[in-house]
């Protein structure tokens, strides 16, 4: 069973940073897409951006320029490296795994607090 376990999210000042990260086990790391979604209280999960198996990247309106994703096949591990962070960043960000044919996996959520 696909396991991801996500981390390093916590409380930043606006204007901040913050990297999370997300190790999977279980799957052929490397033929998968990754992604980073968020959800914040009262609102549907909402994608942030994703990375395919080729390190193509894609990224909402609202996070680009300031989010990067990136991967490290070796290590199984998705970063989301989070600059210039703002109070509307605030949310639950999860970790996904996705492969044609094969079911899609999600983390368990880190929580990712923006505030003064």
């Amino acid at each position: 069973q696909v396991q991801l376990v996500e981390s390093g999210g916590g409380l930043v000042q606006p204007g901040g940073s913050l990297r999370l990260s997300c190790q999977a086990s279980e799957i052929i790391f490397s033929l998968y897409k990754m992604g980073w979604y968020r959800q914040a209280p009262g609102n549907q999960r909402e994608l942030v951006a994703t990375i395919t198996s080729g390190g193509s990247t894609n990224y909402a309106d609202s996070v680009k320029g300031r989010f990067t994703i990136s991967r490290d096949n070796a290590k199984n591990t998705v970063y989301l490296q989070m600059n210039s962070l703002k109070p509307e960043d605030t949310a639950v960000y999860y970790c996904n795994a996705n492969r044609i044919g094969y079911r899609s996996a999600w983390g368990q959520g880190t929580q990712v607090t923006v505030s003064s």
